[in-house]
């Protein structure tokens, strides 16, 4: 493939359609901004309508060849691809850090978690297994298959612009689907990179298309006929209408909303091993990730201790550019995050919270323009307040006091979101009656982010998934496939006369 620097310059950013890219003639830009700086790095072409069409007219005619490829000679390219990301990875995290702004060694966690993923889907011959029963009646045998939808679509965010389409298009594809990407148009370059490094695998043309844009491309995909699903991931108000729009449509839909995450605090956890835990996955990536612990439920007094302790530590984060590699967290996203993430905090303050730490204000010398703002602690949080009821996707931690654990319990089981949540604790039982009670998707014992592996499935509960299906995994073979049931029998075995009754086993 061409330089990877290529990738990392000032170019524009357009589409892949059909295995080359694709300019754009939409005439609709958008600037693509370095958070660190505040300066425009690039521009963004936004698809048209009849761009989106072609992306998906390509990926329909490449489905049927590709459907009937065998999976081993899939898994084949998948491995091909695999080597060519690992290969590649430093330029990836790279990517994402200039786009999005996390740190770069954290970029390159992002990388490999979604290496994982195609590792994952490199096995799918064994995933595609059916079953087989003989004689299920006389003279008859029964067995399963799973075949390819057709045409599949993802819509992802700008917080993982590796990672999250890696929870998709590797399983989709290894299945035998085609897909059509419809990455954030804030940090879009990492997609088209993959789509070269697909292409340079083996993928025939036409497999894997990436198109660029807003909510026209959201809308011209989730109404598209030839369009069979999607998968998305982003806030709830959106993964609802995703999911609505969708399945209004006849579509298979997959949409990971939101997430409020608790970390509950026993008396007899490791304090310093809590706050260490609550730092990394309050502030990391700077609270911009949906497994972000936002919310501390400190439990009886350990909160006395908790709270000095993890001001004390926000106060010294280490924040300034992401490529500096003892950085700890970089800036926000966005301008307009950044804003809006300062209007929660004002809000903490306006109901009544106690700010430990603000973190407004706060910029990295040299990098004055650049989309800033320190770690933020809230202590004295309360149920009713702005501040715990709403996602904030920002380095905002609140601190919910409770008397028992009981009162921790019922305080998670009562908010709306289910999709992350965390205990640290030193009690076998606590930890057990935690894990068994609480009414939320993915559970942490002693571990605060608890993403499963890729062999697991990602999803939350409650408002934090809209759909039936989680995240790659089994459940997403599952959902990238459809089952047919076949049962056979031969001339010799078949008796004379019409039958009129159902038919049993006999």
């Amino acid at each position: 493939m061409g330089a990877p620097e290529a990738f990392t310059t000032a170019h524009d950013v357009g589409h892949f359609i059909h295995g080359e890219p694709v300019a754009g003639s939409s005439g609709r830009r958008q600037a693509i901004y370095n958070p660190a700086t505040g300066q425009v790095a690039r521009q963004l072409t936004l698809a048209s309508v009849d761009e989106v069409n072609a992306a998906v007219a390509s990926a329909q005619a490449a489905f049927p060849a590709w459907a009937d490829t065998p999976p081993l000679r899939r898994a084949r390219v998948m491995f091909k691809f695999l080597e060519l990301m690992n290969q590649h990875r430093d330029t990836l995290a790279a990517m994402i850090t200039a786009e999005h702004g996390k740190v770069f060694t954290d970029a390159q966690g992002e990388v490999s978690r979604g290496i994982d993923i195609i590792e994952f889907a490199c096995g799918i011959p064994q995933l595609l297994k059916g079953d087989y029963t003989e004689q299920v009646s006389t003279g008859i045998d029964n067995w399963t298959l799973r075949q390819p939808l057709g045409v599949v679509a993802g819509i992802t965010p700008f917080n993982f612009p590796c990672m999250v389409p890696c929870w998709m298009f590797p399983v989709a594809i290894a299945a035998g689907n085609s897909f059509v990407l419809k990455p954030s148009e804030r940090d879009p370059s990492p997609s088209i990179f993959m789509a070269q490094l697909l292409k340079d695998a083996g993928l025939p043309d036409g497999v894997f298309n990436v198109v660029q844009g807003d909510k026209l491309a959201v809308d011209t995909l989730l109404t598209h006929p030839d369009v069979k699903a999607i998968s998305f991931v982003g806030s709830t108000p959106i993964a609802q209408y995703i999911y609505e729009t969708g399945a209004r449509h006849g579509k298979r839909v997959q949409a990971l909303g939101g997430a409020k995450n608790h970390m509950v605090v026993m008396p007899d956890a490791d304090l310093d091993q809590a706050v260490d835990a609550l730092i990394g996955a309050g502030y990391g990536s700077a609270g911009e990730r949906c497994m972000a612990i936002s919310v501390a439920v400190a439990v009886g007094d350990v909160a006395d201790k908790l709270v000095p302790a993890l001001a004390a530590r926000a106060k010294t984060l280490k924040i300034k550019n992401g490529m500096s590699l003892d950085a700890e967290m970089g800036p926000i996203v966005t301008r307009e995050a950044q804003q809006r993430i300062a209007g929660y905090i004002e809000h903490g303050v306006t109901e009544g919270a106690t700010l430990v730490v603000d973190g407004r204000g706060f910029t990295v010398p040299g990098h004055e323009q650049g989309f800033w703002l320190g770690g933020t602690l809230f202590d004295h949080v309360t149920p009713e307040m702005k501040i715990y009821k709403e996602e904030i996707f920002g380095p905002v931690l609140g601190v919910v006091r409770v008397p028992d654990f009981a009162a921790a319990v019922k305080l998670i089981n009562d908010h709306e979101f289910g999709n992350g949540v965390s205990c640290f604790t030193s009690d076998g039982n606590v930890a057990r009656e935690f894990a068994r009670r609480i009414q939320v998707g993915m559970v942490g014992i002693n571990v605060p982010i608890p993403v499963p592996m890729a062999w697991h499935g990602f999803g939350g509960w409650k408002k934090s998934l809209f759909g039936d299906m989680h995240a790659y995994g089994e459940e997403g073979v599952r959902f990238y496939t459809k089952q047919k049931s076949v049962m056979q029998r031969w001339p010799a075995s078949i008796g004379k006369g019409a039958e009129f009754v159902m038919p049993t086993s006999k």
